[in-house]
């Protein structure tokens, strides 16, 4: 059974209503009105809100059949947070049932264990979000008020890479956890603005011999793909591109729009009819020898001589794209360069392309942020103060609600987090499109991800200060 500290029941499994009857369904029947026994101390009620927050081993309750008897159930009790609050979880095995249960209740009690394990695990991934929130948020906003030739820059961008590298580690382990997988994870996007942060990341004067070019198409084809993942698989790339040409040469950047009627063949590879988007990295360095090139993509193979490099780079970037249902091409000549191009398979529609220069990025608006970490309310305001915006903060719903309540008039946004105790963040939603029916909100989780979810609100957690600063410009402009 499925109850909360009031003691109302709001799921139960088919055994439970087979020994319980249906007076227990519905959503809203009472523990104590249904089937809390006689002999039990206090009532369901009181049982419930003296539980601590560990889970609880076997305890012996009283429960009534639904003949109207009464019989002792060993109780294993654990506590559940969800976006609708906080839950308890109640397992009963029969005390004085007949037939022999012993591999049933072993079973239970390695489920129980299971349960708390991937409860703790999403615990660990929403606590480590939130840090890594923190530092991601911070860090990008050093680096776009540090110039490019100042010192510090290239240790900035060491600390935003291995925060993204932990983010990624934090989102597996929210995947793990997830009983529901996550249906979203690769979302309909334009690749000109990953390709844009991407190469950001490399502008540093450790790269300062290196030219950088960009074409990118004006009207990008819509691109379903998992952000993270992508982006790992074009820092491969870059990263083969910047060793190629030794630190001082040319490397491009092309976006280009294909739609195949028939197959195509690139090189080596073989692509289907229909609509794609190639992203192609040419690199000035010295070239593929012949014989090395159809073996690029190998496991373990390289051609450096150091133990730093595992031949795993170039079989991880073809990983991810076919993943994607893309594919990748490699042409060189010696002497003249390299060329990687990956082929996406796009939607025939295109998804406007809302990079913002930094002077676009700032606001006057006054922004409502909600969230029950401290960490991350500083953070935000600190970003958004420092580009013109007036932020608000609460570090609970109950909070957040009273403040937007009091200065509506005032707020033109509201930013809160999903998962909060006390009130959820769907929740508080709720309760400020009842003030308020045209209340803009975005809400930020780095968990919690469903269907329901607009995409054009959504913060997805870790992310960085111009994350943060796009999506608020994007919903309160409307644009």
């Amino acid at each position: 059974m499925l109850v909360d500290e009031s003691g109302t029941i709001h799921k139960v499994s088919q055994g439970a209503k087979a020994v319980f009857g249906p007076g227990i369904e519905g959503g809203s029947a009472s523990m104590s009105a249904t089937i809390w026994g006689i002999g039990n101390e206090g009532t369901a009620e009181q049982f419930l809100a003296k539980l601590g927050r560990e889970p609880a081993a076997s305890v012996p309750l009283r429960f009534r059949l639904k003949d109207g008897t009464v019989a002792i159930f060993n109780t294993w009790i654990s506590r559940l947070d969800t976006d609708s609050g906080k839950c308890i979880v109640l397992q009963l095995f029969r005390k004085d049932a007949k037939s022999d249960t012993t591999t049933e209740t072993i079973a239970a009690v390695h489920k129980q264990k299971l349960d708390c394990a991937l409860q703790l695990t999403r615990t660990v991934a929403l606590d480590f979000n939130n840090a890594l929130t923190s530092i991601l948020g911070h860090t990008s906003l050093l680096l776009s008020k540090l110039e490019t030739a100042h010192p510090w820059r290239s240790s900035l961008v060491e600390i935003e890479k291995s925060a993204e590298k932990a983010a990624e580690i934090s989102h597996d382990l929210a995947a793990f956890s997830r009983q529901d997988k996550d249906a979203k994870a690769q979302q309909s996007g334009n690749l000109n603005e990953l390709v844009r942060r991407t190469i950001d990341l490399f502008r540093s004067p450790s790269n300062e011999g290196v030219f950088w070019s960009m074409e990118l198409a004006d009207k990008l084809l819509a691109v379903n793909f998992d952000e993270a993942k992508m982006q790992q698989a074009f820092v491969k790339i870059i990263e083969n591109a910047i060793q190629a040409v030794k630190g001082f040469g040319r490397i491009i950047v092309r976006t280009v729009n294909y739609e195949f009627k028939e197959p195509f063949q690139d090189g080596s590879i073989r692509i289907a009819p229909g609509n794609f988007v190639c992203v192609e990295f040419s690199d000035s360095g010295m070239g593929i020898a012949p014989d090395v090139l159809p073996r690029i993509f190998e496991p373990f193979f390289t051609t450096k001589n150091s133990p730093q490099h595992r031949g795993l780079g170039l079989a991880w970037v073809y990983g991810i794209v076919t993943n994607h249902g893309g594919s990748v091409a490699v042409s060189s000549q010696v002497g003249q360069g390299a060329s990687v191009r990956v082929y996406l398979p796009a939607q025939k529609k295109v998804v406007k392309d809302r990079s913002h220069k930094v002077s676009d990025l700032t606001g006057t608006q006054t922004v409502l942020m909600i969230d029950d970490e401290d960490l991350l309310l500083t953070m935000g305001e600190m970003v958004l103060s420092s580009y013109g915006y007036r932020v608000l903060t609460a570090n609970n719903g109950q909070k957040g609600l009273e403040l937007f309540c009091k200065c509506s008039k005032e707020i033109d946004l509201v930013i809160t987090d999903l998962v909060m105790p006390q009130m959820s963040g769907r929740e508080l939603m709720e309760k400020l499109r009842q003030h308020s029916p045209d209340v803009k909100i975005i809400c930020a989780s780095g968990f919690i991800r469903t269907g329901a979810d607009d995409e054009e609100t959504y913060l997805q957690k870790p992310f960085t200060s111009q994350d943060l600063l796009r999506k608020v410009k994007q919903v309160t402009s409307g644009t």
